[in-house]
């Protein structure tokens, strides 16, 4: 409202004729909106409204009980995947692989005997002591025993050659996602500190203590840099006139003196209607919008306070 005030000014004093080279505008500083990024309840606003912060200051502060919790559950799977990595490049245990060689060991006995056994039944059967059933029942234990004595020693290979690489990358991938995700939850928990991220005064705290937040709602405004700039509307007729790096007289209501500031920036395109669409009398009418930033000698003064900027 106050810039379209000032806009309106201007326009007037170019109909009217009766303010030459001065554009007017108000004091103003960059506007920096601290967002929420949680739905949590507002536990701490050590600032209070109007004081002075660095970068760096604690704003506002939201509860973080359940952020510390899903913290605490992404550094438990870290954890496990940490000792689950560890646990496949150290491979089998010397206690496993004693098991496994005494498996062998008794498999391979037991073949010893099933063998013995069948040489014994072939001999009967000759004999015709035994039926032909006797016979091929010795034989089925001899191939059990066979077969039982080749898994042994499988297994035992199993523990011997160690982990496979693709077992080994799986795990090392699964250990680098598990980092990615404590790493978000670390950053999700630092953002429920609200720090200023300039310096600057705080201008306002739109939510009350105990209150819960909005995702995505401003918690904290703070108006940035050390002194401000007018926020001015150049008349037309003016434009090709100054340019970007120009110093201006600055006249600030309430000051005697006026103030040399700096033109840091002015908009290309005119305030509202298209040039083009206007014919020569009414071009001059119209506005650009500009930035004179005051020296930081001014950092004392206020925002919003009307200004008049001689324009060459």
């Amino acid at each position: 409202m106050r810039n379209f005030i000032c806009l309106v000014l201007v326009l007037l004093a170019a109909c009217g004729g009766q303010i030459e080279n001065i554009a007017l505008g108000t004091l103003e500083r960059e506007r920096i909106a601290h967002t929420a990024t949680a739905n949590e309840v507002v536990v701490a606003l050590p600032v209070m409204q109007g004081s002075k912060v660095k970068k760096g200051d604690l704003l506002v502060k939201l509860d973080d009980t359940l952020q510390k919790a899903l913290l605490g559950k992404a550094s438990a799977e870290v954890a496990q995947a940490e000792a689950n990595l560890e646990k496949l490049r150290n491979g089998a245990r010397v206690e496993d692989v004693a098991a496994a060689s005494a498996k062998v060991a008794g498999a391979r006995a037991a073949l010893i005997e099933t063998e013995t056994n069948f040489v014994r039944l072939i001999n009967l059967k000759k004999q015709k002591v035994i039926s032909e059933a006797d016979l091929d029942r010795g034989l089925a234990s001899r191939d059990a025993s066979i077969a039982g004595l080749q898994n042994a020693q499988e297994e035992l290979l199993k523990l011997t050659n160690g982990t496979r690489e693709e077992d080994l990358r799986i795990a090392e991938a699964r250990l680098d996602a598990v980092i990615a995700i404590l790493a978000s939850e670390v950053k999700k928990l630092a953002d429920l500190s609200i720090l200023a991220t300039r310096d600057g005064i705080l201008d306002n705290l739109p939510w009350n203590l105990g209150e819960r937040v909005t995702t995505g709602s401003p918690l904290a405004i703070v108006l940035a840099g050390k002194a401000p700039f007018a926020r001015i509307y150049v008349p037309e007729p003016y434009r090709v006139k100054i340019k970007v790096g120009d110093q201006l007289i600055v006249h600030i209501d309430g000051l005697e003196k006026p103030i040399v500031g700096n033109l840091r920036w002015i908009s290309a395109e005119p305030a509202f209607t298209p040039y083009y669409a206007l014919n020569q009398d009414e071009r001059s009418r119209l506005v650009y919008l500009a930035e004179v930033q005051l020296p930081d000698s001014e950092a004392h003064l206020p925002n919003g306070v009307p200004v008049q900027v001689e324009l060459p």
